[in-house]
C-alpha cells in the first residue's frame, strides 16, 4: 500500500530515479541513491549471499531496520547479510558511499557476484544493480578480529559491542527494549520491542538488559585490538517505571560512568535517552558524555502526539524542546543532536498528503533549533512490518527524501553552523554514516565542532 500519492509511482525505479536526480541536481547522485537504498531496501542474489556472510555480520543494534521479519528469510539472510556495503566507482562512477544495509527480496537493488576480481579490494566482484542494470562497485565491511572473541558470560562480542558505521561507532544498547508497550503507548514506526522478540526467536543470544561488567569486558578488548572505532553510543528503550530500582536518568547514567571511568576520554561518549530533566543530564556531562541525543522524532505537534503517543503523554512535545534547549545549556549547542525520522511525517493516516506540505513543517523544525545552533540529524524511515506504521505501507517518495537533503543542507549553510561532531568526517566520498545521507552533503570542508 502506498503511504500517500506518489508521483513517481507508475515509474520504473531507474527511470523515477533519473527524474530526483535532474530536479536535484545541486545534490551528489550517491546520497540520493543512498536514500533511495535506504527507503526501498536492498537484495542479494544467493551467489553474493556467499560472499556477504563472509562480512562484518548485521548485527540488529536496535531496530531490524529491514523490510521483511526473519520468518519471511527462508535463506536465513539475516545471518548472512553485512551491516553495511560501501558503493564505489562502477558505470555512475560513484565516489565511496556507505550505507546501512536493509533487506528487501522485492527491492529493485540487488547485489550481484560477477566473474572476475575487484578492483578494490581482494576476492570476486560485486555489483549493486538498479532494475538490472549495473551501477556501482559493492564494498565489504572486513569483519574485525574481535569479532570471533567469546565473552566470559559465552556471548559473543558482537552480541554486546557491535561496531557500526563503517566501524567509527561502537553501539551499546543497553537496554534492548521500551516500556512503551503497545499501540496506544508506541512509537508508531518503531519496532523495538517486536525485533528483540524476533532476534531472540531465532536463537541470537540478546539480553533485555546488558551487564555493565560484560560492556567493559567487550570494551577491553576492544581498546587493545581496535583503531578504527572513534565513538561510542549507550542508548536503548524508554523507561518510564523504573529498572533495576533506577529512573532512567540514573540507569544510562551508570553505564556512561563505568565506562569513563575504565577508559577516560578512550572515545567520544554519546548518549541516547529520552529528553531527560537537568539533573540527568548534568550527571551525564560529569561522567564524561559529550554529545547528547534527546531524539525528538516528528516536528509537527498533532503528527507528535499521534504517532509518538506514549512520548507525548509522559513527557510531552513542548517539554520535550524545553528540555532540549536546557541540554544545549548543559553540553554546548552543537554537542545536542537531537534525531528525527524522515519520512514519518508522510505515513498514513495521519502524515502530511503532499510533499511540500510536510518539507515545511519539517523545515520549520530544523530553523528553530538551527537558530539556536542545534543540529538535528535524522534517519531515514525503512518502513519495519513488525511496527505498526510499517505493517500495512511503504516508504514516502524519493523526491521527499531529496528535498529533504536540500532543505537540511541550506538550513544547515544559512546558519554558518559547524558539521556535527562524533560522526566521522563530512562530505560525499568521506562521509561513514549509514543511515542517512546528511553528512555526505555537508561540504568537505566544513569544519567539525569542536568537543
Amino acid at each position: 500500500m502506498k503511504t500517500h500519492p506518489d508521483p513517481l509511482s507508475d515509474l520504473d525505479p531507474r527511470t523515477a530515479l533519473d527524474r530526483v536526480g535532474r530536479e536535484f541536481p545541486d545534490l551528489p547522485l550517491e546520497a540520493v541513491v543512498k536514500e533511495d537504498l535506504l527507503r526501498q531496501g536492498l537484495a542479494f542474489s544467493p551467489a553474493a549471499l556467499q560472499q556477504t556472510q563472509q562480512a562484518k555480520p548485521k548485527s540488529y543494534f536496535i531496530f531490524s531496520f529491514d523490510r521483511v521479519p526473519i520468518a519471511e528469510m527462508p535463506a536465513e539472510e539475516h545471518r548472512r547479510i553485512p551491516e553495511e556495503i560501501g558503493l564505489v566507482g562502477g558505470a555512475w562512477g560513484f565516489r565511496r558511499t556507505v550505507v546501512s544495509v536493509r533487506l528487501n527480496p522485492s527491492s529493485p537493488y540487488r547485489v550481484e557476484a560477477r566473474a572476475g576480481g575487484s578492483k578494490h579490494e581482494d576476492g570476486p566482484r560485486l555489483e549493486l544493480e538498479l532494475s538490472g542494470e549495473p551501477i556501482a562497485e559493492v564494498l565489504l565491511p572486513v569483519r574485525p578480529p574481535y569479532y570471533d572473541h567469546v565473552l566470559s558470560s559465552g556471548r559473543p562480542l558482537i552480541a554486546v559491542a557491535p561496531t557500526i558505521e563503517w566501524g567509527y561507532l561502537i553501539y551499546l544498547t543497553v537496554f534492548r527494549v521500551c516500556q512503551y508497550f503497545g499501540r496506544d503507548e508506541e512509537c508508531r514506526f518503531c519496532d523495538i520491542n517486536e525485533n528483540y522478540r524476533q532476534q531472540r526467536a531465532a536463537g541470537r543470544p540478546f539480553e533485555s538488559v546488558k551487564d555493565p561488567e560484560e560492556i567493559l569486558e567487550a570494551l577491553t578488548i576492544l581498546a587493545a585490538t581496535d583503531a578504527e572505532a572513534k565513538a561510542y553510543t549507550i542508548t536503548g528503550g524508554a523507561i518510564l517505571e523504573g529498572l533495576q530500582g533506577q529512573s532512567e536518568g540514573e540507569f544510562y547514567a551508570h553505564y556512561a560512568e563505568a565506562i569513563e571511568a575504565r577508559f577516560p576520554g578512550r572515545w567520544i561518549g554519546k548518549m541516547v535517552t529520552q529528553a531527560l530533566p537537568r539533573p540527568a543530564l548534568e550527571r551525564y556531562r560529569a561522567a564524561g558524555i559529550r554529545i547528547y541525543h534527546p531524539n525528538y522524532e516528528i516536528w509537527d505537534p498533532e503528527r507528535f502526539a499521534r504517532i509518538c503517543p506514549g512520548k507525548a503523554r509522559a513527557i510531552g512535545r513542548d517539554e520535550w524542546i524545553r528540555r532540549i534547549e536546557i541540554a544545549a545549556e548543559i553540553f554546548g549547542p552543537s554537542r545536542v543532536i537531537p534525531n528525527f525520522v524522515a519520512g514519518v511525517e508522510m505515513a498514513t493516516p495521519d502524515g502530511f498528503p503532499t510533499v511540500d506540505e510536510a518539507l515545511e513543517s519539517t523545515g520549520a523544525g530544523l530553523e528553530y533549533f538551527m537558530a539556536q545552533g542545534i543540529t538535528p540529524r535524522f534517519t531515514t524511515w525503512c518502513p519495519e512490518p513488525l511496527s505498526d506504521l510499517g505493517s500495512h505501507q511503504g516508504p514516502a517518495p524519493l523526491d521527499y527524501h531529496a528535498g529533504l537533503l536540500r532543505l537540511w543542507r541550506e538550513t544547515h549553510r544559512r546558519h554558518h553552523l559547524p558539521a556535527p561532531p562524533g560522526y566521522g568526517p563530512p562530505g560525499v566520498g568521506r562521509a561513514v554514516f549509514s543511515v542517512s545521507a546528511f553528512m555526505d552533503v555537508i561540504d568537505p570542508d566544513t569544519p567539525v565542532a569542536a568537543l
